[in-house]
């Protein structure tokens, strides 16, 4: 059975791996006599099926790659967000099993438990119930769901490298990459356990946020296989006509998404990873109720300042900056070419910001950073794409809407409310401070071969005429306050040309000396 589900899933992926090639390539030129937006989408279309076709463990893939743009081009990731991770519920006869081994007997724990799932997803399925008369609802994981997922990542660490012979280079390594963290993820979701953690921790930071309600979880009835949460019920976010019944006023809905989720990521440790419009409803209030914390990002601060970094470089038109904070985020390959990348940075910051600064459509944003990454040595840390994914989600919740929106002036906002811009600066400032400090300590080692030099020509000058004795701290202190003299006055402090001036400087001093 494993050697035919093998050949199986490679006669699927196959012809879907080569059109991606053939696309990616052509995209990659960005030749508009070479793009055909109806073969893209016809090929892209297929993939989408073909995951579907192939089961729970390719739908979570095809839903982790919607997001890639450092592998996929642009219509492969407009046709994947519409992967739904949506699956026929099991037989509740099969899932009652699973909750009375792990919570007891339901005629004993619940009051009722509606057997009619409201909804199947790839990795468990819904069922609403109640506890002591409080509505509430129960998430199941799949019967045998593990072994099926076991079985599928060892099938498909098996194909990838025959299927990587098939495209490029850069591709092999984004490849690779992705499949482990996408191994990672799917394991955390097999865990309810994680997403109870997940949940209460959002539930914590954003307990002061009267925009956004996040259900509680009942403990005694949840598990590793169950999670118990309150039901709140409301309107999908995505569901115009209803919210416009409502008189929800939608343009500031889509603020509202954008303020909760760049919140989460920017000033807390973790954030909802999986925004698509099933996992989030809207109150008759115009609140904001969040679902499904299985999958989450978590960044450190370091992390959290340099994406600040990233984002202030883009508001303030500044590419060296922009590639100095991808480059601390670990976003480039280490033998990145810096100035190909700044000007390709360049050319996408005077694209994204048009006549209007600081005035960034979120669809050029996705765009452009499509494009950028397709072309440049991009890859993306594990919570980095998660970041991503949850940023292009909810892109796609903003076109729904159709609303005016600017993305840049929202965000500044959020960064302004949230105090979070005096942290990036003084990052960039002690960034900017340590590379001069490094920098003088390669000074003050070429001080120190000049100083064995300089006893040389001590020793010999003696023999000569008597002189000032000058020791090597001396010099490196010539150096050291030539180079100061010149970071006070250049504010490109921290560069080779300042400090070879400084050099001159020190020496021209130590030369006084004699």
């Amino acid at each position: 059975m494993y050697a035919i589900r093998t050949v199986k899933i490679l006669i699927k992926l196959l012809p879907s791996i080569l059109a991606l090639r053939k696309d990616r390539k052509k995209w990659i030129n960005q030749n508009k006599n070479e793009i055909d937006p109806t073969q893209f989408k016809k090929n892209a279309t297929k993939v989408l099926e073909t995951f579907i076709s192939l089961g729970p463990v390719y739908i979570k893939l095809g839903q982790w790659l919607s997001s890639r743009a450092d592998i996929l081009p642009q219509p492969y990731l407009q046709e994947l967000s519409k992967l739904q991770d949506s699956v026929p519920a099991a037989p509740f006869e099969q899932v009652k099993p699973i909750i009375e081994k792990d919570i007891g007997l339901i005629n004993e724990k619940f009051d009722n438990i509606d057997p009619t799932s409201i909804s199947g997803a790839s990795l468990g399925q819904v069922y609403r119930g109640s506890i002591s008369g409080q509505q509430i609802v129960i998430k199941v994981k799949r019967p045998g769901i593990e072994k099926v997922v076991e079985k599928d990542l060892k099938i498909l660490k098996k194909i990838l490298p025959l299927a990587l012979r098939f495209v490029d280079s850069n591709l092999r390594y984004s490849a690779k990459t992705m499949l482990s963290q996408f191994i990672e993820t799917i394991h955390e979701e097999l865990d309810y356990t994680n997403e109870s953690k997940n949940l209460k921790e959002i539930k914590n930071d954003m307990a002061n946020n009267s925009k956004v309600i996040v259900p509680s979880v009942f403990d005694d009835f949840s598990s590793k296989n169950v999670l118990t949460m309150e039901y709140l019920p409301g309107i999908k976010v995505t569901n115009v006509e209803a919210l416009d019944k409502k008189n929800i006023d939608r343009q500031q809905l889509v603020i509202d998404v954008h303020q909760i989720f760049f919140t989460m990521l920017l000033k807390h440790s973790i954030f909802h990873a999986d925004p698509h419009p099933g996992n989030i409803s809207v109150t008759d209030e115009g609140k904001l109720i969040l679902y499904d914390y299985g999958m989450v990002g978590r960044i450190n601060n370091k992390t959290r300042i340099n994406l600040i970094r990233l984002y202030l470089a883009l508001v303030e038109k500044n590419p060296s900056r922009v590639v100095s904070a991808m480059d601390d985020l670990k976003m480039l390959t280490p033998d990145y070419n810096r100035s190909v990348i700044e000007k390709g940075i360049e050319l996408s910051i005077r694209s994204m910001h048009g006549d209007k600064p600081d005035e960034m459509e979120v669809e050029s944003l996705m765009e452009l950073a499509n494009k950028t990454m397709s072309k440049f040595p991009f890859i993306l840390p594990k919570n980095l794409a998660l970041y991503l994914r949850m940023a292009s989600i909810i892109e796609g919740i903003y076109k729904t809407h159709d609303v005016d929106f600017k993305f840049l002036k929202v965000l500044k906002n959020i960064l302004e409310q949230e105090n979070l811009i005096t942290g990036a600066y003084l990052e960039e400032l002690k960034i900017s401070f340590d590379s001069f400090l490094k920098s003088i300590n390669s000074t003050l080692r070429v001080g120190s071969d000049m100083e064995k030099l300089m006893n040389e020509v001590e020793v010999y000058m003696k023999k000569r005429k008597p002189v000032v004795l000058i020791s090597g701290s001396i010099f490196s202190s010539a150096i050291f306050i030539g180079s100061v003299l010149l970071f006070q006055s250049n504010e490109y402090f921290g560069t080779i040309g300042m400090i070879s001036s400084g050099i001159i400087m020190g020496i021209s001093a130590l030369l006084r000396k004699y």
